[in-house]
């Protein structure tokens, strides 16, 4: 019998003393998927059996809606003990996330310093920093002997979310530095902290959007960072944790753009069909009706096609091909621009390796294109071979500038690099394939 058949037994047998034994030398994530494995009346039922730290723990880790039937389930009192256990960021992460009536509930449960502390964090703009951050830290002034901060350590530490590195601060709030906690075991008792060797740290401003924090960590290698105000006063710090969360979601955000469909926060079986289809609609709209010049084109051409039937066979070969090497350089661009490797500025370099690339790909493809047609169709002729080949190196040339450089034109613009992604390059890519194909055509074959 595994431990989470042990618990379910206990649960049912209405043991509640060994299940809370039990449950005690958990880590709190695993408790929070055991409770999302329960219904509604044992869950709640386990939640309260939890010691109170441990349950509030837990609680972060829930998905926002099985915290807002806790939460609408339990008393304004346990509603107190909760919010009152949780890290600042974790508060505010939940009542961002539930309805104004159970924020109200919660926000009218926590003494007064809690709730003044986390509203002024709500305050703060979604997805900046400082509405990421937490007020768990350790702050001290730089005056302070070695000693002295080695107390403040041992007496605040507990209920910090992390104590491995201590932020020194001058008369005014200022940030004035940071200290490893080992560097502040090993100094002198009596050195004060503005004498101890140590680092300027990277920090963020409240304001700064969260995907340029997540940059900053990556490239510093950080696992925890300091906020300032607008005149470098500390407010707060964000925690790696934290940044895997913002790093996991951007991704997601990307991912479900680069598939021409708007973002969910919602997990995918979580999500209603109805729900789904919106998110999905309004781009297949777009996509089906900017589709539509693609039929014009070739409307456009009949006669064309009318006097050269076998021209019609090659249209799907180059279209497919000229939506994949667009998609593949839109992929790379994106990618690039995530991480900071690509900026609006290097629009020419890009373009530069694009061509270069292109023109070997096209070259490649276009020979080997024109001696398949030459060997396994030979009836098609070589004039024929030679328009489609000339289409394929031109096509591939267009996809791949358009698909390095439309990401770049969105960043610069303040859109998502992510929205032209493979679906919009490939209804571009067609409509100009066509043009060049069917223009080709007609030169060569004297149509």
């Amino acid at each position: 019998m595994d431990r989470n058949e042990r618990l379910q037994q206990l649960i049912r047998s209405n043991r509640l003393r060994e299940l809370k034994a039990d449950l005690s030398s958990w880590n709190p994530a695993d408790v929070a998927s055991f409770l999302e494995q329960l219904d509604g009346e044992r869950r709640l039922l386990v939640f309260r059996v939890l010691p109170k730290d441990l349950a509030a723990a837990a609680f972060a880790y829930l998905p926002p809606e099985m915290e807002e039937q806790i939460v609408s389930a339990i008393s304004d009192a346990e509603v107190g003990q909760v919010m009152d256990r949780l890290f600042t960021d974790d508060a505010v992460n939940f009542l961002e996330e539930v309805p104004a009536n159970v924020v109200l509930r919660a926000l009218r449960s926590v003494d007064k310093d809690t709730r003044e502390r986390i509203t002024r964090f709500l305050n703060y703009p979604k997805n900046s920093a400082g509405s990421l951050m937490t007020a768990e830290f350790i702050e001290l002034h730089d005056r302070l002997t070695a000693r002295e901060a080695l107390d403040v350590v041992r007496r605040e530490g507990s209920r910090m979310e992390t104590v491995d590195v201590v932020y020194t601060i001058d008369d005014t709030r200022r940030l004035t530095g940071a200290l490893r906690l080992f560097d502040l075991i090993r100094a002198r008792e009596g050195l004060a902290l503005r004498d101890i060797k140590r680092d300027q740290p990277v920090a963020a401003k409240t304001l700064e959007d969260q995907e340029d924090v997540a940059r900053a960590f990556r490239r510093y290698d950080l696992t925890q960072m300091p906020v300032v105000d607008g005149e470098g006063r500390l407010v707060g710090i964000i925690t790696a944790d934290d940044v895997m969360d913002v790093i996991q979601q951007e991704n997601t955000e990307d991912m479900e753009r680069m598939a021409a469909m708007a973002p969910s926060e919602k997990p995918y079986l979580k999500t209603s069909p109805f729900a789904l289809a919106k998110k999905r609609i309004v781009w297949l709209l777009v996509l089906m009706i900017s589709a539509t010049f693609t039929g014009g084109i070739i409307n456009g051409f009949q006669e064309v096609l009318s006097s050269v039937v076998v021209l019609a066979a090659f249209i799907p070969m180059l279209m497919d091909t000229g939506g994949n090497c667009g998609s593949q350089s839109s992929t790379l661009v994106i990618r690039g621009l995530a991480l900071g490797e690509i900026r609006p500025r290097d629009a020419l370099r890009v373009l530069n390796k694009e061509l270069a690339v292109s023109l070997l790909c096209g070259a490649a493809l276009a020979a080997v294109n024109f001696g398949r047609i030459l060997l396994f169709e030979p009836q098609t002729g070589a004039a024929v071979a030679l328009a489609v080949s000339l289409s394929l190196l031109v096509t591939v040339m267009v996809s791949k500038c358009l698909g390095g450089l439309l990401p770049i034109a969105a960043k610069a613009v303040h859109l998502d690099p992510a929205v032209m992604a493979s679906p919009l390059i490939t209804t571009v890519v067609d409509a100009v394939s066509l043009l060049v194909y069917f223009g080709f055509a007609r030169a060569i074959l004297g149509i």
